[in-house]
């Protein structure tokens, strides 16, 4: 009895789990606010080239072009790499990153700085407080990607 409860028991957290993963919306704080991106959460599951904390911060990716050819471009890493564009409006690009077993979300983001020539970035996990490293690893991932297409 104790054994079939248990099974039952993970299953409906499982379950749960998949449920929240693939019914998440983005959140309300994506995009440009004062020519800046949404700072980082508290939680460790966010990276921004934007922080100032080491916890969160990593560097912007360098890049030269126009708006046109450097969003192009990061569109077609970001389709490389598994994810999908959401929007892409002048020098701004929204993309969505899902895990493959439970299908959880990350919004990337990534602004282009034409007169300095870089590429500010952030990617969140929307869900959870840890995310094991996953949007560090996909920020410099994007980077090699980018930088060696």
């Amino acid at each position: 009895m104790i054994y079939k409860l248990s099974i039952l028991i993970i299953i409906v957290f499982i379950a749960g789990l998949f449920i929240a993963a693939n019914f998440s919306t983005p959140p309300k704080n994506l995009g440009m606010t004062g020519g800046k991106l949404s700072p980082c959460p508290d939680s460790p599951n966010c990276v921004s080239s934007q922080a100032s904390s080491k916890e969160h911060g990593i560097m912007p990716i360098k890049a030269r072009g126009t708006n046109s050819q450097v969003i192009k471009k990061l569109e077609s890493c970001i389709r490389k790499m598994g994810g999908s564009i959401v929007s892409s409006n002048g020098p701004y690009l929204h993309a969505e990153f899902k895990s493959r077993f439970f299908h959880f979300v990350d919004d990337l983001e990534c602004v282009y700085n034409e007169v300095e020539e870089t590429i500010e970035i952030r990617s969140a996990s929307r869900l959870g407080y840890s995310d094991l490293g996953v949007n560090r690893k996909r920020v410099e991932e994007l980077r090699t990607l980018f930088e060696n297409n």
